[in-house]
């Protein structure tokens, strides 16, 4: 393990002065760093939700940069990491790999962060490993929500086998800045206050995305793992796993997501022991690339709430 750690911490160290891309030795994951303002912050990771990437998650550690020493981790699959070899995608799969990140990375425990996918990968770790989780913040989780929102459905349906097939059929002429709109329309709550640098970021990736041959198959394989999961029952169901969560936690909703709806938001609260609600009249799925200030600020008010109990938890000598 301390090889493993050496490695990672060299080349964590061979970036660039902001955004640094880091390999795990031995695993093909990839994350970004985004350099704290001073040494010595708390460790926090983000990991993105259903066809994103480290890049969902650039504005809100941007704010967050004075407060914690955040990686973004790209998940099996997407962004920047290969599918894994044993082509397992479920929740579990994308759990293992969140765990060895922060393991191999000798990190831990950290701020945990999860966006919609990775917020359900986010609950189990912390409830399964509670050791590895200082406090967790979930945007708009992708826990169980039966029936989905009308809205929803078309994203449901891409764990369906053979999805990968007809959506890619489906997609043949249709010009890829359409295809990045209708994305965009699915995610923000108001594509229109999206910055044009900020919108042509967004086309680039898409456009590197869509040209990957495993793309479509990944997305597919994930959206299977998280329509298991939400069938699941018992110690395995996501709503129990959530009332297993020791760590503090920030839920945070958009009033206009068009994925996970609203009405999730107070059974959260309830199902979550140790919660707090942040809810966002005009944000869509993507709360903290829409609104990041006010997610940054919330973030920030439950540390300052938690530091008298960390105070009080240091022995006296």
């Amino acid at each position: 393990m301390s090889g493993l750690r050496e490695t990672f911490e060299a080349e964590t160290a061979a970036g660039s002065d902001h955004l640094r891309e880091l390999r795990m030795p031995g695993s093909p994951l990839f994350a970004e760093a985004q350099p704290p303002h001073r040494a010595g912050l708390p460790p926090a990771l983000f990991v993105h939700g259903l066809g994103g990437c480290t890049r969902n998650w650039e504005l809100l550690m941007a704010e967050l940069a004075g407060t914690v020493d955040g990686h973004a981790l790209d998940l099996p699959g997407f962004g920047q990491s290969p599918p894994p070899d044993d082509a397992d995608l479920s929740l579990d799969a994308h759990m293992r790999a969140v765990i060895d990140f922060i393991e191999l990375s000798g990190r831990g425990p950290v701020h945990l962060f999860g966006n919609s996918l990775g917020g359900a990968v986010s609950t189990r770790l912390a409830a399964l490993r509670p050791d590895l989780v200082r406090t967790l913040t979930l945007i708009s989780p992708a826990l169980p929500e039966l029936p989905p929102q009308t809205t929803a459905w078309p994203t449901a349906l891409l764990g369906m086998p053979g999805a990968a097939g007809v959506i890619r059929r489906a997609s043949r002429g249709r010009a890829l800045e359409q295809q990045t709109q209708a994305l965009l329309d699915l995610c923000y709550g108001d594509p229109g206050r999206i910055p044009a640098e900020r919108r042509a970021l967004m086309a680039a990736e898409y456009r590197r995305r869509a040209e990957l041959p495993y793309a479509l198959d990944v997305l597919s394989r994930s959206a299977r793992g998280i329509v298991r999961a939400y069938t699941e029952r018992g110690e395995r169901s996501l709503w129990r796993q959530a009332a297993r969560v020791t760590a503090p936690t920030l839920l945070v909703y958009g009033l206009k997501d068009k994925l996970v709806g609203y009405r999730m938001a107070r059974r959260a609260s309830l199902a979550f022991p140790d919660s707090r609600l942040l809810v966002l009249p005009l944000a869509g799925h993507v709360a903290m690339m829409e609104y990041p200030e006010l997610v940054a600020t919330r973030f920030e008010e439950l540390l300052a709430e938690l530091a008298p109990r960390v105070k009080d938890s240091v022995p006296a000598e």
